[in-house]
């Protein structure tokens, strides 16, 4: 068990959400253009790249709040699940250490 790859993820999930709150935030700003943030495995561990989204050549923001509501759902249920799965590695470590021979 290694609880750093599940901490990874929530930093991860973290960077996504900063991002999609800055989208949000800018929706009606005008020549805005939204960023995006993809997840990746480097081996065990998730990572977050963010990039520039593709510029449609709109004068108005180019933020779509249906994708970035859908998002926030995905990084509150992927944080939901690490965080479980840290308490259980914990709970399980310490019953492992309450145990007396």
């Amino acid at each position: 068990m290694n609880i750093s790859n599940n901490i990874s993820s929530i930093q991860s999930h973290q960077t996504m959400m900063n991002t999609n709150a800055n989208n949000v935030a800018n929706v009606n700003s005008d020549g805005f253009i939204s960023k995006d943030t993809r997840m990746s495995d480097t081996g065990g561990s998730v990572t977050a790249n963010t990039r520039l989204a593709d510029d449609n050549g709109s004068k108005r923001s180019q933020t779509d709040l249906a994708k970035e509501l859908t998002d926030q759902i995905v990084v509150e249920d992927a944080t939901a699940v690490n965080v479980t799965a840290i308490k259980t590695q914990d709970e399980m470590l310490g019953t492992l250490l309450d145990i007396k021979a």
